[in-house]
């Protein structure tokens, strides 16, 4: 793939990962577990996983964190790093087992590696900016609804990889 057009590939999943990370916070989920959110911009990082590459994947969360943070008016905050540090670890997740257990993990198995790996950082990072190990026992209640999330997420990643013309 030539230069540009993988700029503009990128720039395009920045642009939808971006809006899906504000939009998603916009969206109140009923439940009495605070938190939780589908998780819907993982779809393009699972996406440019398995497309692109794990690096193009990583370049474009960073990004993503970065500029959704500063829509949503969080820049440098608590939720900055928290959403950071979610999104990279499960991104690194995601990008680790297609490389090395693809055959072991389908998209759908990855995506929900990835939501799993998401609440833990994002708990761990949580309990280290208020200095207490007692949000640790929020982490059960986060990983099941990650099940599902993750579920979901991945059946988008499966059936958008079937229908979409080839990126690469």
């Amino acid at each position: 793939m030539n230069k540009t057009k993988r700029l503009v590939l990128l720039a395009l999943f920045i642009a939808i990962a971006s809006v899906l990370h504000v939009v998603e916070s916009w969206i109140p989920f009923p439940l009495p577990v605070p938190g939780i959110k589908l998780g819907l911009a993982n779809i393009v990082s699972l996406v440019i996983i398995a497309t692109l590459g794990w690096r193009d994947a990583i370049y474009v969360v960073v990004v993503r964190v970065f500029l959704a943070s500063l829509f949503g008016g969080v820049f440098l905050g608590p939720g900055f790093a928290m959403s950071l540090s979610g999104a990279v670890g499960s991104t690194v997740v995601m990008a680790y087992v297609y490389q090395h257990w693809r055959s072991a993990f389908s998209l759908i198995g990855m995506s929900i590696l990835g939501a799993v790996a998401h609440n833990v950082a994002q708990i761990v990072v949580a309990a280290l900016i208020v200095s207490s190990g007692t949000l640790l026992w929020y982490l059960p209640y986060l990983l099941l609804f990650a099940l599902p999330t993750g579920w979901a997420t991945g059946m988008i990643v499966v059936y958008f990889l079937r229908k979409a013309p080839k990126l690469v």
